[in-house]
């Protein structure tokens, strides 16, 4: 079996990119159209929020997105970080969007798992009743559209905790809420600094310590832990301390090929907003790995992880603009624009180095579109930069 199912095609086109003395040739990448959702793994991609020219939510390009996703056999992690939570995408217009991917993922028998958050609280420091009365609004927004329930980090409780007992105490609330098990979402201070210290601990051993304490209490509510810290020994360090049954769902955007591969004593599933930006690579590499080929799977994964890692480069709360640019060069946004004008912030030489490692991934569906959109998004930045 091979990792690129599909027709292949001599479909080719190239570009020089800012820089460069030689033309870069992008070579389409003969993957299927779609794949069925993995077996041997469970997979979410957490998806972006496609934007017009005016900043205005493009709801028919944000779930045509989600669709794309469904159709590569992913599950949809909705309404995360990944869709500019808690930078430019309000609570009312996280709710919006998670009404309306869950209605789409009934229509369409897909995956769904949503973000539920404190990001309708001001910044700054609350009390514990008024955080638990935050989450669980959205808590039960979730489970009313139908939709597993993700605990988010949360920026206010980390600002008002004062012991790991605390985090016990609000999450213990939120679980007894939760009409099916839920996902404990780990995320790092470097996707948001303001999560420094989270589970009550700097101290990742004692911060997983509080962890497993709530997994243990919680009676079977907890389906797994998102874990985003960009460390693979801990995160193997804690996968292999998780109650038989309990899911370690990798969030690591650096080293997903490795830890989903796994070895003899486990493997992590995946949440991950890489594989938003590298979607057809890594439905392959997947169904790959589900007929055991793991050769197959290698070569298919392998190359998506330098573009991944480029993508999350420092700061990596900005990963989010690779995320649309690659949706924008693959046809599957009319613009490159997101909320609040978050393109803006990484800049063009960052982008040409995407582009690059992007064609090498074989992340580019379309050649003749992507060097179309690449040579259109160049033009525009050397015209902003004329005086």
């Amino acid at each position: 079996m091979t990792a690129a199912p599909g027709p292949a095609t001599s479909a080719t086109a190239s570009i020089t990119l800012p820089g460069q003395s030689e033309p870069l040739l992008v070579v389409a990448p003969g993957w299927a159209a779609s794949y069925p959702p993995p077996t041997a793994r469970r997979a979410y991609a957490a998806a972006h929020v496609a934007a017009t020219g005016q900043g205005e939510i493009d709801w028919a390009a944000t779930i045509a997105f989600r669709e794309d996703l469904w159709a590569h056999g992913f599950g949809v992690a909705e309404a995360m970080d990944t869709a500019q939570r808690g930078m430019g995408l309000s609570w009312a217009q996280a709710r919006e969007l998670i009404a309306r991917s869950a209605a789409r993922a009934a229509e369409l028998g897909g995956l769904i798992a949503c973000g539920a958050g404190t990001d309708q609280l001001p910044d700054g420091e609350h009390a514990l009743p008024v955080i638990i009365r935050a989450y669980s609004e959205q808590v039960e927004v979730i489970q009313d559209a139908g939709g597993q329930v993700i605990l988010m980090a949360s920026r206010a409780l980390a600002a008002s905790a004062q012991s790991p007992r605390d985090y016990l105490d609000v999450y213990g609330q939120l679980l007894k809420q939760a009409r099916q098990p839920v996902i404990l979402h780990w995320l790092g201070e470097a996707f948001d600094p303001a999560l420094r210290g989270y589970w009550g601990s700097p101290d990742t051993a004692r911060a997983a310590d509080t962890v497993l304490e709530l997994i243990e209490r919680s009676g079977g509510q907890v389906d797994g832990v998102k874990l985003s810290l960009l460390d693979a020994e801990q995160e193997v360090a804690l996968r292999r301390r998780l109650p038989p049954g309990v899911r370690l769902y990798t969030g690591d955007d650096f080293h997903y090929d490795d830890l989903i591969r796994g070895d003899a004593r486990g493997h992590s599933d995946a949440l991950l907003g890489a594989f938003a930006a590298v979607t057809a690579p890594a439905a392959a590499a997947l169904h790959a790995l589900d007929a055991g080929d793991l050769a197959g799977y290698q070569a298919a994964i392998g190359p998506t992880v330098a573009l991944s890692r480029v993508i999350f480069a420092p700061p990596t709360f900005y990963y989010k603009v690779g995320v649309a640019f690659l949706a924008w060069l693959n046809g599957l946004q009319p613009e490159f624009a997101m909320v609040g004008e978050l393109q803006r912030h990484r800049p063009a030489e960052h982008l040409s180095r995407v582009f690059e490692l992007a064609a090498a991934a074989g992340a580019l569906r379309d050649p003749e579109l992507a060097v179309a959109r690449m040579t259109e998004y160049l033009a525009g930045q050397a015209g902003r930069d004329q005086p």
